[in-house]
């Protein structure tokens, strides 16, 4: 082993002359941005293990290599400029003892490495394959690890041996990005939802999103009492005392006609009764987020025609707390949001929702002031914020109460609860909200755990139902196409949430950078995340959406679907050939129906990579196989196109991990 290591360690950023005198220069793996190959979940990190400890293989350090928690896909783009890559494979000593590792090297579809089961505790296995032509890499580790954590394994001693001074890059995504959607009609057209709720007595605003031309007036017939409009915003704004349920009638109107909706508003005990949708700023700045950045989105979500669409949430993730302070000892913004109270006011004006971010552990993940304390006055010291990691836990001195008084007073509307959730903290934090006199969306984050699904619907408003997703197919397939166990739980109050959208650009472990999903991804990522009636919240700067982009979030009738009023989740009715059918009731006795390509996506190791020459199905819907007979009107959502009365059967081509969404009419 002394002696392998040393023959490994021997090309480190040497140059040599390869065949035909073309130079080649061997470097580390550790030393390139390596998140930024990374298509899976868990993490990866260069120079220790995915835990950020010392990489440690049956005894023996390493101080270079790739530390990764399996299942893990690495994907580089080599272009035939690479002549080879080696490593040192192996499960990390501080991983699961139970559970066999698998370890592929994948160039251009073909298998030039397999290990066979590996397990804690065993030799590392020499690996060192011939990359001359390849175009594509893929490196994998495959765990069946059924969501347990501290599946540890390395590639140690990696190094790839480049031609001259090329260097790995990104999976190309140069696929065609194609506009489905018609513009909207000049005409207006009422989108917000068709059912809203509010607690008695709390203040209430409701925004009637219209596309059309403008100038635009609205109007409501039977407002309840304590309810009035503004006949210019469309805002709707007040407070209501009586409970019960109400029925008024929403009036939009230009200069070409008007249109009206009805809208159901329930004044009761449960809030959110149809996913929030809207923007977060994490994976836009991360922590660079500051006041300027969210004015600036406001008003793009106005000026891009967002929130005319229904989008309405403006959402502050990690990176506004100061310290903990005021009337109210509660946390309080830091430098960088100077006027925060002002700013929440502006954005309400707008007609839009103010969301804000907290954690009942001591320090949040990014490091600042949490809801706890080890001290009875919440203070924090430069030693707990210097050394946050030792500090994600929930302390002795809680303050759920202090600061849910002041998120109500600020008039935030949304709150993201983000730590490893547990039960009681959820229950302090939905008490101290319910009594804060404000309706506020409770959303708890991150991997909440489904043996305690019960209890997340009963005490919130929407429940991560996994890790923190990133921008690739695989993450999103494990994200998403995995939920079906969930659906029964989610409906109106209780949403199942999925995480934040990866469309346009995004900072998901790495610099800002265009979505690595392809455009067909894209597709069936919004498809999907409606059908499941999760929260929908743009995750990239509003100000820099292409017209693509634009166009896949601005589609009424597939947002129509995620806030259909009958809440329900769509269900996994079928699956075939490598397509999903996933199937959505709806309030008018309909159906959504999406048809995904998944290809045989972690049938085989070759699978988890993009290669790049993937076909199109031809594919069946049986009608009977999911369920539901009779003869039905078919309307392509996308297109928002009739496609004819069908009986039986319906027969189309989907592209390769792109989606076909269907809305089924009972015809007449």
């Amino acid at each position: 082993m002394k002696r392998l290591n040393q023959l490994l360690l021997a090309g480190f950023c040497c140059l040599t002359t390869a065949a035909f005198g073309q130079q080649t220069r061997a470097s580390w793996l550790d030393e390139i941005n390596i998140k930024s190959f990374s298509e899976g979940i868990p993490a990866v990190l260069g120079k220790t293990n995915a835990a950020g400890d010392s990489m440690l293989i049956n005894g023996q350090y390493f101080t270079h290599g790739v530390g990764v928690n399996a299942t893990s896909i690495l994907a580089f783009f080599l272009d035939g400029k690479a002549t080879e890559f080696s490593a040192l494979a192996g499960v990390d000593d501080k991983g699961n003892k139970n559970l066999p590792h698998t370890f592929y090297v994948i160039g251009d579809r073909n298998i030039l490495f397999n290990s066979g089961e590996m397990r804690l505790g065993d030799a590392p296995k020499a690996v060192k394959v011939n990359l001359t032509g390849i175009k594509r890499l893929g490196l994998l580790v495959k765990v069946n690890d059924e969501g347990r954590t501290k599946v540890y394994s390395n590639w140690a001693n990696a190094q790839l041996v480049m031609q001259g001074n090329h260097l790995p890059q990104n999976i190309p995504n140069t696929d065609e990005r194609y506009i489905l959607t018609p513009p909207s009609p000049k005409t207006p057209r009422i989108n917000s939802p068709g059912i809203f709720g509010a607690r008695p007595g709390n203040p209430f605003l409701y925004t009637i999103a219209a596309t059309g031309d403008r100038p635009m007036t609205f109007a409501v017939d039977r407002l309840p009492k304590g309810l009035s409009l503004d006949e210019k915003t469309g805002r709707i704004t007040g407070s209501v005392a009586q409970r019960g349920t109400y029925q008024a009638k929403l009036t939009a109107k230009n200069a070409l006609g008007k249109t009206t909706k009805t809208l159901k508003i329930k004044i009761g005990d449960t809030i959110s009764l149809t996913p929030p949708i809207g923007w977060n700023g994490w994976n836009s700045w991360a922590r660079n987020i500051d006041q300027e950045k969210v004015i600036a989105s406001a008003d793009a979500l106005v000026k891009m025609g967002l929130r005319d669409h229904g989008w309405t949430y403006i959402n502050i993730d990690d990176a506004w707390q100061g310290k903990r302070g005021g009337p109210l000892n509660a946390i309080q913004p830091n430098e960088k949001f100077p006027r925060f109270k002002e700013m929440v006011d502006y954005i309400h004006s707008l007609g839009l929702k103010t969301g804000i971010y907290s954690t009942p552990m001591i320090t949040s993940y990014a490091g600042y002031v949490g809801g706890s304390s080890d001290f009875e006055d919440g203070h924090i010291t430069d030693e707990i914020i210097a050394n946050k990691r030792s500090y994600r836990y929930v302390g002795k001195y809680r303050f759920e109460a202090n600061d849910a008084r002041q998120f109500a007073e600020w008039g935030i509307d949304y709150l993201k609860y983000d730590w490893r959730i547990e039960v009681p903290s959820t229950e302090r934090m939905a008490v101290a909200l319910k009594q804060s006199g404000r309706d506020i969306h409770y959303s708890i984050s991150n991997s909440a755990p489904f043996a305690n699904v019960r209890d997340w619907a009963r005490l919130t408003n929407s429940y991560r139902t996994g890790p923190d997703i990133r921008d690739s197919w695989n993450s999103l397939f494990v994200s998403a196409f995995t939920l079906d166990k969930w659906a029964p739980f989610g409906g109106p109050g209780h949403w199942n949430d999925p995480d934040m959208m990866i469309v346009g650009n995004v900072t998901t472990g790495t610099q800002l950078h265009p979505t690595r999903l392809t455009p067909d991804e894209q597709y069936s990522h919004v498809s999907l995340f409606s059908l499941l009636a999760a929260p929908l919240l743009i995750g990239c700067p509003i100000e820099q959406l292409d017209p693509f982009t634009l166009n896949l979030l601005t589609n009424d009738e597939v947002i129509a679907i995620d806030q259909d009023p009958l809440g329900k989740s769509a269900r996994l009715v079928q699956e075939t050939d490598g397509v999903q059918v996933w199937l959505k009731p709806l309030e008018d006795g309909s159906y959504a129906v999406g048809l995904f390509n998944v290809g045989d996506f972690g049938k085989t190791p070759e699978s988890y990579f993009r290669w790049g020459d993937e076909p199109a199905k031809t594919f069946t819907f049986d009608f009977t196989k999911a369920g539901i007979n009779g003869r039905f009107n078919l309307r392509d959502v996308w297109r928002q196109k009739d496609l004819g009365n069908f009986t039986g059967a319906f027969k189309t081509d989907i592209r390769h991990h792109g989606v076909v969404l269907l809305k089924m009419s009972p015809a007449k």
